[in-house]
């Protein structure tokens, strides 16, 4: 059985939270799912995600909204990505593929007095 590719799967991945919407070809919404993640504050003006927990939602998202819809992933045509994470910046170890250490928030300040002091910003 063919199926009509009709759908574009949309993850937006933000600051808070993980989202995935269905988009059909008129450009309707026609079912999203979100779930936010912990935001980390291990000392002040620290910000941290874990990205196992973040890839944990973005599946969840996207299992959830396939079940809201009942659309078959072989109706999907696309998945197209959005991201609010500005500079946030995780290290993964190329060996296990697991992440070396949570990811450092593009709030995170930790960095900041060091910077100034180097007169690489002011």
């Amino acid at each position: 059985m063919a199926y009509e590719k009709r759908f574009i799967l949309v993850i937006d991945q933000g600051t808070t939270g993980t989202r995935a919407a269905l988009i059909s070809r008129d450009g309707s919404i026609i079912g999203y799912s979100y779930h936010e993640h912990t935001q980390i504050y291990p000392k002040p003006a620290w910000v941290e995600h874990n990205p196992l927990e973040i890839w944990e939602k973005t599946k969840l998202v996207i299992k959830e909204v396939l079940e809201f819809t009942r659309i078959d992933p072989r109706e999907i045509a696309a998945i197209g990505g959005v991201t609010n994470q500005r500079e946030t910046t995780v290290i993964w170890d190329p060996r296990n593929g697991q992440p070396v250490y949570n990811a450092i928030v593009w709030q995170d300040r930790r960095l900041r007095q060091w910077l100034i002091t180097s007169n690489k910003i002011t």
